[in-house]
């Protein structure tokens, strides 16, 4: 018995220590209602958010990334990614106490057929930071692990959006019948109008016919 729970402490410890270093079980990050299973990344450069989140997908082993946009059922666009960084306040001397970093990206999903499955979506968060100029390099520091904390948070937000994605349905076209509608007689009536004679044309007899 005490075998045992030492056992399970372990296996629970070991989830806690993964889980916070950013590691998840296999089949928790998309589920299994994905209308495709491959997908093609367009992402600009070499984009610190791409190889993140391109991590946490082939880590769940849920869908296939390819190399090739016409190998691939869906399409990853991020026509927008920037990184700000904007004065919130100023102190008594007129410097700087603190800045507020901005994390900006928009994705948009569509498929082969260029119907969107995910709308162009635009994600923002924000992180506030106080500046001390006797310490630049602390908050160097400091501003990076904000923005990397932004971006995994990013990550996470692009994996629930891409789950949430429904199957692209055609419109149904099929006619609805009112039944207070009268239906309609396609047939031609007949013509109410007396059918008209026509005059025979008398022939002239010649003489010799005549006799």
């Amino acid at each position: 018995m005490l075998k045992n729970r030492r056992l399970f402490c372990a296996l629970l410890v070991s989830t806690v220590v993964l889980s916070a270093c950013g590691f998840k079980l296999r089949g928790s990050v998309l589920g299994e209602t994905l209308p495709f299973k491959s997908m093609y990344m367009n992402f600009p450069g070499n984009s610190p958010l791409a190889i993140e989140l391109r991590r946490n997908i082939v880590g769940s082993g849920e869908l296939k990334l390819t190399d090739k946009p016409e190998d691939a059922e869906a399409i990853l666009d991020v026509t927008n990614e920037t990184r700000e960084k904007v004065i919130q306040s100023l102190n008594s001397q007129g410097r700087v106490r603190q800045f507020g970093l901005y994390y900006r990206v928009t994705i948009r999903v569509t498929n082969q057929e260029k119907a969107e499955l995910l709308s162009p979506t635009t994600i923002t968060l924000k992180r506030d930071i106080t500046y001390n100029e006797d310490i630049i390099l602390a908050k160097e520091a400091e501003e990076n692990m904000l923005y990397k904390d932004m971006q995994s948070d990013l990550v996470q937000q692009i994996l629930r959006r891409i789950a949430a994605i429904k199957p692209v349905v055609a419109p149904d076209y099929t006619p609805v019948s009112d039944p207070n509608l009268a239906p309609i007689n396609m047939s031609v009536p007949p013509s109410s109008k007396p059918a008209m004679s026509v005059p025979s044309k008398a022939v002239p007899v010649s003489g010799a016919a005549a006799q």
